[in-house]
């Protein structure tokens, strides 16, 4: 019986000698070649580019060159395909040294390869230099645009990742939960068609996008989708007679379309407030002039429901839209309002900016101007049903500031909440309490949205939008 069993065993052995994957050398990777390149567009990354066999992916750890490997950072992992594999490396330091190296992971074990120099270069001149403290700042990095630029700081106000816009931002850069960065900044020529801009963690422009049928793309919000589509504001002007409103004859009136659009730039779904809204829901001041700018829609935000939430600056309003039908659902807040107000100063709110849901019946929101004495945060819940919102929660800044426009809103974990307040020159995070635990210290200049992200290999991931 012993004679047979090791002849048994010794016969599976020699087959398997003959088939390395079923002993496991598909499990030991190996790493072929590997080389560091600076990234052309932000000297505070690099791209590591690999080919390993037997692994399924790999990073990168890195350090600064003269300190110990025991205090290595490292790269998010990225799988391979077909072998090879490129590496984002973010967040690193200007004009300084550094060692990386590859790690290549197999189905049990891994394997390193050899050690990698990368040198980096100067800040550019012109990139903007900031200063921020706080007692108890939430972690990860702030997102931003400023002049050029599109940039995340860290939480002492170090400039951790950048990109420059050759013609100028505009006012908002800003991420999306895909994990990419999303920007409508200007082109040269007056009276072009400007196209939303889709870029990478590295930088490298994805895509670009607009609105269907010729109109043009507001800046200021975006809704990105998993699968390429999006949701999109417009602009529409049609010319109308508002000579018995007090108006002039042929004012050229704007109003804010909103689309859904697949990734193909197929139109889904479009509303138009000509179709739904009168002119008179604008207050009678701002529609004497030949220009009239007449919802200005800044924010949206889809409900669980797959409904539309839409703020419109002009009107004070906040509408809830039908994504299937395009019926207006109910409208908060302004010349038409629907809903009683309860524990919350009248009127509630006024021009403002930043709307987010943060919840079933729940919403966040920059009230820029209904307070004549700043501006300010402020939570609601409210009832579809009843037509009721209570104010449950106001932060504002110490002294209070007035940002008569822009700023934005971000509801973070422990009911924390990041605002900017646009043109007031103040960006600063509160805790529940309404106590300020993190800020940017001085005036960081016109700030129209901030956002804070855990990770710049995914910005925006798990975030709230």
């Amino acid at each position: 019986m012993r004679a047979t069993v090791g002849v048994a065993a010794t016969a599976f052995l020699a087959a398997c000698s003959n088939e390395p994957s079923r002993l496991g050398a598909r499990t030991v990777p190996a790493i072929d070649a590997a080389a560091v390149a600076a990234n052309p567009t932000n000297v505070l990354s690099a791209v590591v580019s690999v080919r390993a066999r037997n692994t399924d992916s790999v990073v990168v750890r890195f350090h600064l060159a003269g300190t110990a490997a025991a205090v290595d950072s490292a790269s998010a992992a990225v799988a391979t395909s077909a072998g090879s594999a490129e590496v984002p490396v973010l967040g690193l330091l200007p004009d300084s040294r550094y060692v990386m190296r590859v790690i290549a992971y197999g189905e049990d074990t891994s394997a390193a390869g050899d050690s990698l120099e990368l040198a980096t270069n100067p800040l550019p001149s012109d990139l903007p230099v900031y200063t921020a403290q706080g007692s108890d700042p939430s972690p990860g990095y702030v997102v931003f645009a400023a002049g050029a630029y599109g940039l995340a700081i860290d939480n002492t106000g170090r400039v951790v990742w950048y990109h420059h816009f050759p013609n100028g931002l505009g006012l908002n850069f800003e991420v999306q939960p895909t994990g990419h960065y999303f920007a409508r900044p200007p082109t040269p020529a007056v009276g072009d068609i400007e196209p939303w801009v889709e870029l990478d963690p590295l930088g490298n422009e994805v895509r670009t996008f607009g609105c269907a049928g010729g109109l043009q793309a507001r800046f200021h919000d975006l809704i990105a989708e998993a699968d390429g589509g999006y949701w999109i504001m417009c602009d529409e002007t049609r010319s109308m007679d508002l000579s018995a409103l007090g108006g002039v004859a042929t004012a050229q009136v704007m109003g804010t379309v909103v689309q859904h659009v697949s990734a193909t730039g197929a139109l889904l779904f479009q509303w138009s407030p000509f179709d739904h809204f009168d002119i008179t829901d604008l207050d009678p001041a701002s529609r004497t002039g030949a220009s009239v700018n007449w919802t200005h829609g800044n924010a949206l935000d889809l409900d669980a429901d797959g409904n539309l939430l839409v703020s419109f600056r002009s009107l004070s309003e906040i509408t809830k839209i039908d994504t299937k039908t395009g019926a207006v659902l109910w409208r908060m807040g302004g010349r038409r309002n629907e809903f009683t107000f309860q524990d919350a100063p009248t009127p509630a709110f006024a021009f403002q900016h930043g709307l987010r849901l943060t919840g079933p019946g729940r919403l966040l929101l920059l009230d820029n101007m209904g307070d004549p004495a700043g501006s300010w945060a402020e939570r609601y819940v409210y009832d579809e049903a009843f037509h009721t919102a209570r104010m449950i929660g106001s932060y504002g800044s110490d002294p209070p500031v007035t940002a008569s426009l822009g700023g934005s809103t971000q509801d973070l974990p422990g009911v924390r909440t990041l605002v900017s307040y646009g043109p007031a020159g103040r960006v600063e995070e509160y805790d529940a309490a309404g106590q300020v635990v993190w800020r940017i210290e001085g005036n960081p200049g016109y700030v129209f949205r901030a956002q804070r992200i855990t990770s710049l290999y995914h910005p925006g991931v798990g975030q709230p939008r």
